[in-house]
């Protein structure tokens, strides 16, 4: 059997009801999650940066061992054209590997220039690393801090909420499924949460805005879904204010003097 709208309505205002007293559960614990998060986050980006750190220091040393063979090999090449020059035949084959010589030598000088860049890199890094470390030691520290503290806040309203939100999941599978997606929607991209308001004081309980009285009328009547042509809020019903009970002074004749 297909609900009516006020029966549509009314599993509306329970689900809010219910998502209003987790609202009021997170409101407790404040910013705290979004600190958690936000400095899990930074953690992450600084061991990033140390392994970034690390990867370049490996390419460094690798820099400085293959130009180590690199000068192990030019000086195995200097030794042997030393040897050949022994027994030339001619002053061109003598020039040819004292130019030869000459070559390695310099090839020598480029790669001991290297290794300079590369230890000096090396140092630099390091130098990073251990700064970075000292960030990452801190930010560890608060980090255990706000969590502790965040885990306090919820072990305090942890029954509570586990019982709200079996509620809620109770209460969602009352609500069809095309309204419990608008009203979802509209939760979230609500500054405060509220998806489903009364009209009080003749303006919407979301944004505030005056409602119209024919518009008011169609929401007493409860016979569609009604919502803010401001704010685009579900508007489940009107309150009226009490009037105002204004006391009667009595008057007193005043007594004539005979």
């Amino acid at each position: 059997m297909e609900s009516t709208v006020a029966q549509k309505l009314d599993a509306l205002n329970k689900l809010q009801k219910i998502d209003s007293n987790l609202d009021e559960i997170k409101k407790i614990r404040g910013v705290l999650p979004e600190e958690v998060g936000d400095l899990e986050d930074e953690i992450a980006g600084y061991n990033t940066r140390l392994e970034k750190h690390q990867n370049e220091v490996t390419e460094q040393e690798e820099i400085i061992a293959n130009n180590k063979n690199a000068i192990s090999d030019s000086e195995k090449l200097i030794t042997k054209y030393q040897d050949q020059q022994m027994n030339v035949r001619n002053n061109r084959e003598y020039d040819a590997l004292t130019k030869e010589m000459e070559l390695q030598s310099l090839e020598i000088q480029i790669c001991e220039k290297r290794m300079k860049e590369a230890s000096a890199n090396i140092e630099s890094k390091k130098g990073e690393t251990e700064e970075t470390q000292k960030t990452v030691d801190e930010r560890l520290k608060d980090l255990e801090e706000k969590k502790n503290e965040l885990g306090d806040l919820i072990s305090e309203s942890e029954e509570e909420e586990k019982k709200l939100l079996t509620q809620r999941e109770k209460a969602g599978t009352a609500v069809e499924s095309r309204l419990f997606k608008s009203y979802n929607k509209i939760r979230n991209n609500a500054r405060n949460g509220l998806a489903v308001v009364s009209v009080m004081r003749n303006a919407c309980g979301g944004c505030f805005n005056v409602v119209p009285p024919q518009r008011q009328a169609e929401v007493r009547e409860r016979k569609k879904i009604i919502v803010c042509e401001h704010c685009g809020r579900i508007l489940y019903d009107v309150i009226d204010e009490p009037e105002k009970k204004v006391k009667k002074v009595k008057r007193t004749r005043a007594k004539t003097k005979k």
